[in-house]
């Protein structure tokens, strides 16, 4: 128990507060704001060298602690050092435009003239839809009819590819309709028939399509990841083995498939089936890049994959418990982050210049209880994190918005 003596309100005494005026309206008191006029000029020193780090930088965690801030930070003090970075976010959420307070594409698009700095942010509806086009073709959607006779994945799209391909053996997209399967299961999506119902994690799948598209895409040095929040990341991550799985398994289905019409033409005789080889060489080559996808997941020299958590026993724990299931796949933890420690800037970074306003430890008794708290969260986080780099970001009065606000959290980062 924590001794805190509680007096219960009398029910009559509280209707009668509650129904006082015509609306129950909340009073707040605001706290003396300083003016912008009177606020000293923050002052970063900004990172002229290039950044040392791995190719990929993914942030993960539970929603709401900051990934997408360290996520565009990280981007930003990247491109300042002439890196050209790709900051993504798998995020339904769309924060990183709020972030960076521009509009930010779904495609990468560059975002600053002056740096080499693209953004994304991935939209699962269109990505899922543009996936179905790209590995199971069929009418309608993004990538149909592409002039190139490529989907969006840079493979080619089959044969028959455009306007009512969707209808015949080897139409649109790698798997085609897997060599009559659609129809010998019924429905129009030969998957959803194989897997009965909807694919396995339909949007993670997506976003890993477009993951593998951007990480070969010779543009970006470096792909910074800002990822969903923990379920939907792990069942990213858990997709390569997946995708391989049903790859495998779709591969031997038109194997054994075309070797039943070898066998129906050998009895009955009539016309060999349309086979389109190529799709199983897209296929293959799918794989393949899944495959090199969870190679470069796993190669602490090229990833980086950093847990955001807030120093709060609750997030502590969630973060301990995230790390041992990216060790289940054998993603390395190169650096914890924890966001809104209640301490001076200057105690994290000597980059940044200027006043920022910070918790009065000394007279405020809610801010010591607060630091009590986080300190505690900070002494284990350190012990179960030991030997991983920990970095500290301190908590603001003001939103983390713009590049400003970013840069600083950016040297906090370094």
């Amino acid at each position: 128990m924590s001794g805190i003596d509680v007096e219960p309100v009398d029910e009559s005494e509280a209707h009668d507060t509650a129904t006082d005026g015509d609306d129950n309206t909340i009073e707040v008191t605001p706290t003396d704001s300083v003016d912008d006029a009177d606020r000293e000029t923050i002052d970063v020193e900004p990172s002229d060298e290039p950044i040392e780090g791995p190719d990929y930088i993914l942030y993960g965690g539970k929603g709401g602690v900051g990934k997408t801030t360290m996520a565009a930070a990280t981007a930003l003090d990247s491109a300042r050092g002439g890196t050209s970075t790709l900051v993504v976010s798998t995020d339904p959420a769309h924060s990183l435009s709020d972030t960076f307070e521009t509009e930010v594409p779904a495609e990468p698009g560059r975002i600053r003239d002056d740096i080499p700095l693209y953004a994304a942010e991935i939209d699962p509806e269109a990505a899922m839809e543009q996936g179905k086009t790209a590995m199971f073709g069929g009418s309608g959607g993004p990538g149909e009819g592409d002039a190139a006779g490529e989907g969006p994945m840079g493979m080619g799209a089959g044969a028959d590819s455009g306007p009512g391909a969707g209808a015949g053996p080897g139409a649109g997209g790698p798997l085609g309709d897997l060599g009559g399967l659609g129809e010998m299961l019924g429905g129009e999506s030969p998957m959803e028939a194989l897997f009965g119902g909807a694919m396995p994690g339909a949007d993670e799948a997506a976003a890993m399509q477009l993951l593998l598209e951007y990480m070969d895409d010779p543009r970006f040095e470096r792909v910074v990841v800002d990822t969903a929040p923990t379920g939907h990341t792990l069942r990213l991550l858990k997709l390569p083995e997946l995708m391989d799985t049903m790859m495998g398994r779709i591969i031997k289905l038109r194997q054994r498939l075309s070797g039943m019409f070898e066998g129906m033409k050998g009895l009955f005789g009539g016309q060999e089936p349309p086979e389109d080889e190529s799709d199983l060489e897209d296929l293959d080559e799918l794989r393949d890049r899944i495959e090199r996808l969870r190679a470069v997941l796993q190669d602490p020299a090229r990833t980086d994959f950093r847990i955001v958590m807030i120093p709060e026993e609750m997030s502590v724990f969630e973060s301990k418990r995230l790390r041992q299931q990216l060790q289940e796949f054998d993603i390395p933890v190169g650096t914890i982050v924890v966001n809104r420690v209640m301490e001076p800037l200057s105690d994290v970074t000597d980059d940044v210049q200027g006043e920022f306003l910070q918790p009065n430890l000394e007279d405020c008794e809610f801010c010591q209880r607060r630091w009590d708290v986080q300190q505690g969260a900070l002494a284990e986080a350190q012990d179960l994190f030991r030997g991983t780099d920990v970095r500290r970001v301190p908590l603001f009065a003001d939103e983390v918005r713009g590049e400003g606000m970013l840069e600083v959290v950016a040297a906090c980062l370094r």
